[in-house]
């Protein structure tokens, strides 16, 4: 079975301003996740699943299923405030999704197989697309899934800070734990993660989670443990989210599952800031330039 390509684009880019899932970057007005789609394809994955808000299904359908067809199998999810909430936990004034593991949980019955996790608003290059199906092809299992790292010098932007899962890993490069740290940036010579007063300097080769992650679908029974138990202690609250990382974090801690790092992540540049756009637009520019996209990509 081919590896599942699962996009997390339900989210509201409250820092751009706008839907930048659906926002055009390439020299012909492609977005972002359509090189991910089409390094995924060439790589050798078979399926995508698009995990989207119900404002912008049509509009997704319309933009990325002419470009799929006849390539791969497609599939649409919406995430909405309601997916896998139970009554009691619904609160009316609630705006903001539920977070990545929620969105993750609702692909649920989309997803047989081996799969991949990513953001469709992060660009992350040829190489861990490979990387990705190498290890769901021939290495996922039940207690061992993946993560594609990216050294933190690599993965920062020029015009706010950022938020990064920074990893520890094992001398066999199995991720050891995730620390989400909400904002870092370069300072100088420095990189630097500011927490009230304190200042933390990061190394700047330190591995950092961009969401770029390989599961078996074991995963999903273990999420859902989990989504149960944040629901009773948080589901009620306005702006609580549950995030991949806190699961992985979790199955490592119980000691019922490894993460492997891989060592994938060559390039990655995303917009966190409308500002960050024109960054995007000349550095794709340059990928076409260079051959390693042709002139159109469908």
């Amino acid at each position: 079975m081919k590896p599942t390509l699962l996009i997390l684009a339900a989210g509201l880019g409250s820092r751009y301003g706008g839907d930048k899932q659906v926002d055009g970057f390439g020299p012909n007005g492609e977005t972002i996740l359509e090189y991910s789609m089409l390094d995924a394809l060439r790589a050798g994955f078979g399926k995508v699943v698009f995990i989207v808000r119900e404002e912008i299904l049509e509009m997704a359908r319309e933009m990325f299923l002419p470009k799929l067809k006849g390539k791969a199998e497609v599939e649409f999810v919406v995430q909405s405030l309601d997916s896998l909430v139970p009554d009691k936990f619904k609160n009316p004034e609630r705006k903001k999704p539920y977070g990545t593991a929620h969105a993750l949980l609702c692909a649920h019955e989309a997803i047989e197989g081996p799969f991949a996790v990513i953001n469709a608003d992060d660009f992350y290059g040829r190489e861990a697309f490979e990387a990705l199906a190498s290890f769901l092809s021939h290495e996922v299992r039940e207690n061992l899934h993946c993560m594609v790292g990216y050294a933190i010098q690599d993965v920062l932007s020029t015009y706010g800070t950022v938020s990064r899962g920074v990893c520890e890993a094992d001398p066999n490069g199995n991720l050891i734990g995730m620390i989400e740290r909400t904002s870092i940036s370069k300072k100088g010579d420095n990189i630097i993660h500011e927490e009230g007063e304190d200042q933390v300097e990061i190394a700047f080769n330190t591995p950092v989670s961009m969401n770029c992650w390989g599961f078996h679908p074991s995963i999903f029974k273990e999420t859902h443990a989990m989504w149960q138990a944040f629901l009773e202690k948080r589901g009620k609250e306005l702006k609580s989210e549950f995030y991949i990382p806190t699961v992985a974090n979790h199955l490592i801690e119980e000691g019922r599952a490894n993460v492997k790092i891989l060592k994938g992540g060559k390039i990655w540049f995303g917009v966190t800031y409308t500002e960050d756009k024109p960054t995007v637009i000349d550095s794709l520019k340059k990928l076409h330039a260079s051959g390693v996209y042709p002139g159109k990509l469908w």
